[in-house]
This record gives structure tokens, C-alpha cells and sequence, in this order.
């Protein structure tokens, strides 16, 4: 992996002809109204952060509690398990207030976005993967944070942490006893308050961001709409292809993730209730944002050569070319990624033959059938195993950043 520091960082920039650190939202005008609270107010969730858990993250870090708690945390794991001995009082204390679904929750509609999730898993798997992952990397702030942390400087052990959220929010029991996703949700929330704390030490990150604290309640959004908004969007759009998604499952799987942006400490009052105010906000915070950036540019090709690890049964080039198809040229050309224009033909003709024989709409096999096939069960596989052989990749809090930063 490239070495970068401040002066390579601004060198590789003006080479590329990346644009530099001027990636900042303009003036919040989002009104709460069409958020799940309701209440008409204008806020601005850049400048809003966690209150309930920053200060109780920065008092661990300081006082060197934080490996201690990341070995108690190793026997937390399923929802249902009680909270670990030997936790600081103040730490089991967050943890007993927050350990617990919003009262707006509704277990009939998390139910059915668990049973949406399982029929629409090798679609989500895919658009997860080679969608949402690889357009992570072209919004600037998030690439930066992710590269100059802790993870930044091991992929794949920071993807597997990815899978590991991604898998437990999909599981069926996900928000039951049996399931994982409210800890790791937890889990996750800490860690993005010691990555608050610590990435405003780190000289590299100070001299590449254009905002002096990370993952602010607006960072959580832009990563929620290249989740679970642009899935949403892509499956929609393949409905003309045959894809089956009722009104009462594309509403339950908004409410999956208003649950999960509520745990992960997102105040309800910037939270979209509907889908059609989750694209208005996308278009908005996300859309006008999305630009390459040197560290994103590298952690991009980091990733797609993590997936090219996996037999997938078609080439470099294939992969490379579908992540371009279902993100934009415009994307691909950002991060320099190579074109494979037979593949591509391949790709836009074969597609959406392979959804509509798939989904049952079409009573001729396409012959690229089993070439698509190999592809998305290979990237599935891949999802399922959390990017990596382990059969739980633990998600800890760190205690530093990026080393030599």
C-alpha cells in the first residue's frame, strides 16, 4: 500500500488532477418535518455530534481503559447477552440507558425487512459490495477519516469490521435476542467517538480535512443514503426488469434503517420518515459531495483488489467494469479504474436478462446466465464470510490512529 504524508498527499493531488480539500455541505436547509420527529426545525447535523457518548469515550482513551474494555467486550455479542463484568461503572451505566430499541420501533416491520433482506440478499449483496463500498471512497471526508484512522492502514481487517455490521444488520433476527445487530450497533457508536477523539491528533488528517471533528450526525447520513438510499434507488430502478418490491417492504426497509441510524446515536429529527424525503436528502447531502480524493483513489483500489482475492469466476476487468456500471463513468473515471469495453457490452445486455430469468419473467436462460450467477454468489460469499475466514470479525474500539501519522 502507498505510503502517503502531507507532501505526497498534495503532490499525487495536483498530479491527479484531484480536487483538494473543498468538500464542505452547503448551509443546511433540510427541515425535520419529514424526518421521523416531526418537529419543523431547521438544525445543522454537521455540527452535531454525540453528546452522550463522546465525553465517556474520551475519558477511556485518556485514562488507557479502552483495551481492557475491548477484552470485556469479547463475551458481548448477541443482543440478548447481559452486559460484561468488569466494565467502568460509567461505561455499564451508557450502556444500560441506551442497550435498548427506539419506543418508535416496530417489530412487525423489522420482521418483514428481515424477510425482505433474505428473498432480496444476492441483489444487496451486491450493491453493498461493489456499489455502496467502492462509492464510500469518493465522498472526501469519509475516505479521509477511513484512511488516516486506525483501520485505515489494514483494509481488510477494516472491511471485515464493515461485513461484520452489514451481515448482522441483514440476519434475520438482527434486532431480536438471538441477533448481534444492537451490540455491534453499540459497538460501532463507541467507536466513532474514539475516532473523534483521536483523529484531531493526527497531524496527516489535521493537514487533508476540511472540518476539525469527524463523523459529525451529517457524516452518518451521507453514509446512511450510500447505503440504504442508493440500494433502495437501484432496486427500484431494476423493477423495470422484473424486480418484485411491494410499497410494505421497501417501508420496512426504510424503518430497518431509521432503526439503525437511531442506535448508531443520529437524532431523530434528521432522520427521514419517508423514502421520498431520504432521496430529497440524498440529493442533498450526498449527490453534490461525491468527489475523488488522493486517499480515496487508494483505498478504492485496496478494495476492489480485496474482492478480485475471491473467485468470482470472471476477470479483473468484468469486476472493475461492473462497479463502474452500477455507480457511474463518472466514478470509475475518478478512480482511475481500468475499462474492459467487452465486458462492459456484457454487462448491459446480460444484466437485466439475468434479473428478469431469475426472476421468473423470463422463460429463456440467457447464456451469460451462469457467468452472472458465479459473479453475484461469489460476491455473496464473500459478504456472508464478513471478508474474512474468522466466523465473527469483532468490531473494538481503537486506541490510535493510522501508525507513523
Amino acid at each position: 500500500m502507498q505510503n502517503l504524508n502531507r507532501r505526497s498527499i498534495l503532490t499525487l493531488g495536483a498530479a491527479l488532477g484531484l480536487v483538494a480539500a473543498t468538500d464542505a455541505p452547503k448551509a443546511w436547509a433540510w427541515s425535520s418535518a419529514d424526518s421521523i420527529a416531526g418537529t419543523d426545525t431547521v438544525t445543522d447535523p454537521w455540527e452535531v455530534w454525540d453528546d452522550d457518548t463522546d465525553p465517556l469515550v474520551a475519558a477511556l482513551l485518556d485514562n488507557g481503559q479502552v483495551p481492557a474494555v475491548n477484552e470485556a467486550f469479547e463475551s458481548w455479542i448477541d443482543n440478548g447477552d447481559p452486559l460484561p463484568g468488569g466494565l467502568p461503572s460509567e461505561l455499564t451505566s451508557y450502556l444500560m440507558e441506551v442497550n435498548t430499541l427506539p419506543s418508535w420501533a416496530d417489530p412487525v416491520k423489522l420482521d418483514r425487512a428481515a424477510q425482505f433482506n433474505k428473498r432480496m440478499s444476492m441483489y444487496l449483496f451486491l450493491l453493498y459490495g461493489l456499489g455502496s463500498g467502492i462509492m464510500s471512497t469518493v465522498i472526501p471526508r469519509e475516505a479521509r477519516n477511513v484512511y488516516w484512522s486506525e483501520g485505515g492502514a489494514d483494509m481488510q481487517a477494516r472491511a471485515a469490521k464493515t461485513f461484520t455490521y452489514g451481515y448482522d444488520l441483514s440476519a434475520l433476527d438482527a434486532f431480536k435476542p438471538t441477533g448481534k445487530f444492537v451490540v455491534t450497533s453499540h459497538k460501532t457508536r463507541l467507536t466513532h467517538a474514539a475516532v473523534r477523539h483521536l483523529l484531531p491528533q493526527s497531524p496527516a488528517w489535521l493537514a487533508a480535512t476540511d472540518h476539525p471533528i469527524p463523523i459529525s450526525n451529517g457524516d452518518i447520513l451521507i453514509t446512511f443514503h450510500s447505503l440504504g438510499t442508493y440500494v433502495h434507488g437501484k432496486l427500484r430502478e431494476w423493477r423495470g426488469w422484473g424486480l418484485r418490491m411491494s410499497a410494505a417492504e421497501e417501508e420496512a426497509y426504510l424503518h430497518m434503517w431509521q432503526v439503525a441510524l437511531h442506535l448508531l446515536g443520529v437524532r431523530d429529527e434528521f432522520i427521514p420518515a419517508t423514502w421520498a424525503a431520504a432521496h430529497e436528502q440524498s440529493r442533498y447531502v450526498l449527490t453534490p459531495l461525491l468527489a475523488p480524493t488522493p486517499e480515496g483513489v487508494d483505498l478504492a483500489d485496496i478494495l476492489l483488489n480485496l474482492v478480485s482475492q475471491v473467485d468470482l469466476g470472471v476477470t479483473r476487468g468484468f469486476q472493475r467494469e461492473f462497479a463502474r456500471y452500477v455507480l457511474s463513468d463518472k466514478i470509475g473515471n475518478w478512480l482511475r479504474l481500468p475499462r474492459d469495453y467487452v465486458s462492459r457490452g456484457v454487462i448491459e445486455v446480460g444484466w437485466p436478462a439475468y434479473v428478469l430469468f431469475r426472476e421468473g419473467l423470463s422463460p429463456i436462460m440467457p447464456e451469460t446466465f451462469s457467468t452472472f450467477d458465479r459473479f453475484v454468489r461469489g460476491l455473496a460469499m464473500l459478504f456472508l464470510s464478513k471478508g474474512s475466514s474468522a466466523t465473527h470479525t469483532p468490531i473494538t474500539i481503537p486506541t490510535g490512529n493510522r501508525p507513523g501519522t
